[in-house]
């Protein structure tokens, strides 16, 4: 068989609610197999028999890997990928593949919006504008805050936070970073602490990846230390976030607003969130441009490829970077 005839072969598993150009793709290139969502109870005895690789927006769980005997590569749509276990899958040689890079500079474009929407209050003034009161009641009433004369810390100085970093000193604004280690050849100031990172700044910016060790990382403390002045906007997990605590630090002065793109039971945002006039809200947008969408299909289904072809993983996470292909 030729190489394409024998990629044909390969049984991928797809999701029903997998980006569409990736599925096109893997259509063309593989035998795809849909179902309807990652689910154990769903796999039948042909995808026992047959699937060797997985592609998905969604959590896959050991028990579903545990149904899939010959299950050699999960693709993970997405640069996070905490909804994969992970650890399962490298205990029993299954590669898990992300799609870093090159979704980096959306989601730093996103951050800086969002940063600038929830100080400057652009998106109300926009409604204002909208629904006439403009012409009714005269001009929008003044921001109270203001990114002149602030300092930013980035909670994950990762490449999304190191781009986010680059924006930030085109704007002017001293940055600072907390992360598990410095980051060799960083000039920024780095905390050791999440806490000392808070007290130094009065805009705080959240790329962490979402972990048992960042749950609830940014919490009642934290948001008391940033102030009654501070700014916290969050682009990477909502599960690094107590968002009971956030929503009565805003609620009570502790904070002076919020920007969050992500939470930690999407598509269900508190309703103590929803309700707050101080924060400025986004339903997980980071990357979502049609151009970079394409490219992170792109790479997820080119992982396969080269898994397949080459037996090798294009961009494995950390975890699974030691898993061999099946001989």
């Amino acid at each position: 068989m030729t190489g394409a005839e024998e990629l044909k072969a390969v049984a991928i598993l797809v999701p029903a609610d997998f980006t569409g150009h990736a599925a096109d793709r893997i259509e063309g290139t593989f035998r795809r197999i849909g179902i309807e969502r990652a689910d154990a109870a769903l796999v039948t005895d042909e995808m026992r028999r047959t699937v060797r690789g997985i592609a998905s927006f969604a959590g896959i769980n050991a028990t579903m890997m545990d149904a899939l005997p010959n299950l050699e590569l999960i693709a993970s749509f997405g640069v996070g990928y905490d909804s994969v276990e992970v650890g399962h899958a490298a205990a029993n040689n299954i590669m898990v593949t992300n799609t870093p890079d090159v979704l980096t500079e959306e989601v730093a474009d996103t951050a800086i919006g969002l940063l600038i929407n929830t100080v400057r209050d652009l998106p109300r003034a926009e409604a204002w504008l909208r629904d006439g009161s403009w012409a009714r009641k005269g001009n929008y009433p003044l921001s109270r805050l203001t990114l002149r004369t602030r300092r930013v810390g980035i909670f994950g100085m990762g490449r999304i936070g190191q781009a986010i970093a680059r924006r930030l000193e085109a704007f002017g604004l001293p940055v600072s970073y907390h992360n598990r280690r410095p980051v060799e050849g960083l000039s920024y100031p780095y905390h050791p602490t999440l806490k000392s990172l808070a007290e130094a700044v009065d805009t705080l910016i959240s790329v962490a990846p979402g972990s048992a060790s960042t749950q609830k990382a940014v919490n009642a403390e934290i948001l008391a230390a940033l102030g009654a002045n501070g700014v916290f906007v969050n682009i990477g997990r909502g599960s690094t976030v107590d968002e009971e605590a956030l929503a009565a630090a805003l609620a009570d002065g502790t904070i002076a607003a919020a920007g969050l793109d992500v939470f930690a039971n999407e598509p269900n945002v508190p309703r103590a969130l929803l309700d707050a006039a101080n924060a400025s809200l986004l339903p997980h947008v980071g990357s979502a441009s049609e151009h970079t969408r394409r490219a992170m299909a792109d790479l997820c289904v080119d992982n396969l490829v080269s898994w397949f072809t080459e037996r090798r993983a294009l961009t494995p996470v950390p975890e699974t970077i030691n898993v061999k292909a099946p001989a």
